[in-house]
């Protein structure tokens, strides 16, 4: 492993919270589909949206049924679905009703809300986006479960209602600095989603990853630093030692939990900071390879183009170009 080109921060730093430094990384930005109001029988079959999605239900009650999950879900008014975005899936009144295909209604109206007439309750149900860069949707889409129901009770359910009701308004307003405000409130949303699974990883069996880690009290602290300060060389032995763990057992359920062993992940993490901030700023090389922990310009440099087929310069110009 390089070693750090100029005198590293101390140990005794404090560490940033793992997940803050990921959200910055991500480009999140909420796009709201259109809402849903229905009653009577009813039921719509949707693709999958490709995007990471959630869905709010306002009012009513809607029975989701989703490819590749063996039960059919009710969602009762506050509820809140988030979808990794690979799978179709369908909503209806009652999971017996024959679906018909959205895409040629929704095709039909540029109305915010599709309406399906019918007699009895109405049901509402907002739905959205969260578009990604390529770097979100490395550290986000690969490591979320296909679906992600959260009760009306809890606290991130209540929380990720009013930021859909609000980026909805954002959204549809022409107030001053109203584009500003529902690109940031896109971002709480996603800290409420994240939030969501977070409290969620041990009811269910999510796959592996970062975000796993981060709910995972012994593999947690070494994640911390690692996100924290990834100027610091450090060795097996220190994230072995802050998980309260041998080498080889932390060795061991790191890569259980994260899919691989925690240098490696070291060295990914320092390449995703690397990405990240070619695109965006203008830090000489140099100044970027001593920021994360490398002896020299050319170390970092030969190390990115391992990971990426180019030259940090050379995919500074091409990302922007593009």
């Amino acid at each position: 492993m390089a070693a750090p080109l100029s005198a590293p921060p101390p140990r005794s730093a404090p560490l940033r919270d793992p997940l803050t430094k990921t959200l910055e990384l991500t480009g999140a930005r909420c796009v709201l589909s259109r809402g849903l109001t229905a009653a009577g029988d009813w039921a719509l079959a949707f693709p999958a949206p490709g995007r990471l999605s959630v869905h709010v239900v306002l009012q009513g009650a809607v029975w989701l049924l989703m490819q590749g999950v063996d039960h059919p879900v009710r969602l009762e008014a506050g509820d809140v679905t988030v979808f990794a975005g690979d799978r179709r899936y369908t909503l209806a009144s009652d999971p017996a009703v024959p679906p018909i295909d959205a895409l040629p209604l929704l095709r039909a109206t540029t109305d915010t809300f599709l309406r399906v007439e019918g007699e009895g309750r109405e049901t509402v149900v907002i739905g959205g986006h969260i578009d990604l860069n390529t770097t979100g949707k490395d550290l986000l889409l690969s490591v979320l479960p296909p679906l992600i129901h959260a009760g009306a009770t809890t606290d991130e359910a209540t929380a990720a209602c009013w930021l859909m009701n609000r980026t909805l308004r954002e959204t549809r307003s022409d107030a001053p600095g109203a584009a500003f405000a529902a690109q940031h409130l896109a971002q709480l949303l996603l800290v409420q989603v994240l939030r969501i699974f977070l409290t969620r990883v041990n009811a269910e069996t999510p796959p592996t990853g970062w975000l796993r880690a981060l709910a995972d009290d012994r593999i947690a602290p070494a994640l911390r630093l690692m996100h924290g300060n990834p100027a610091l060389p450090w060795s097996l032995a220190e994230l072995a030692r802050a998980a309260a763990m041998s080498r080889t057992s932390f060795t061991l359920r790191f890569k259980e939990v994260v899919g691989v062993p925690p240098l490696t992940y070291l060295r990914a993490w320092r390449m995703r900071l690397a990405r990240h901030t070619l695109w965006l700023e203008d830090t000489p090389v140099s100044a970027l390879a001593s920021s994360l922990g490398y002896s020299s310009e050319s170390a970092f440099s030969n190390a990115f183009k391992r990971a990426t087929g180019l030259a940090p310069r050379r995919y500074r110009e091409a990302v922007r170009a593009s």
